[in-house]
């Protein structure tokens, strides 16, 4: 029986695509950025977040119509920080053995190459991948067409 289960009762064909384990809804409780305090003001003030400490400050006192503080209520759910959209793990990989790391974890991580790898080693990693049956994010990054041959 090679059928893996997916959410709703639904089957798919475990040939192709590895499918994510069956996971918690992602919930995202804020997904604007914080700005740092009066960077809408000046071009000298960046918009990355800094904490406003100034003794007589609006902000940090909090009053009404200011834009909110950074704290620990706006983090995501611990069973579902840094998961992707499609249920997986990003773990970045640089070579043909690091991948094999994820051989077990295939439902869980996906592989991510990592940015300084030349196109002949992507292509190595992206055929053993699909050996191994683990998802690449990048998998289609740097890949010259063959038009010229």
């Amino acid at each position: 029986k090679n059928q893996v289960r997916l959410r709703a009762g639904r089957y798919q064909m475990s040939g192709g695509h590895p499918t994510p384990l069956p996971h918690k809804r992602i919930v995202k409780k804020k997904t604007n950025k914080f700005k740092r305090h009066q960077s809408d003001e000046y071009v000298k003030v960046k918009e990355s977040w800094r904490r406003p400490r100034g003794i007589d400050s609006r902000q940090r006192r909090r009053f009404k119509g200011l834009t909110l503080l950074v704290n620990i209520g706006y983090g995501s759910d611990k069973k579902t920080r840094h998961m992707q959209p499609g249920g997986f793990y990003k773990m970045t990989v640089a070579t043909v053995k690091e991948l094999e790391m994820l051989l077990m974890q295939n439902r869980t991580y996906a592989a991510e190459i990592a940015h300084n790898v030349s196109s002949r080693k992507r292509k190595e990693i992206v055929e053993r991948a699909q050996q191994l049956n683990i998802k690449v994010l990048n998998a289609s990054a740097k890949l010259k067409s063959e038009e010229n041959e």
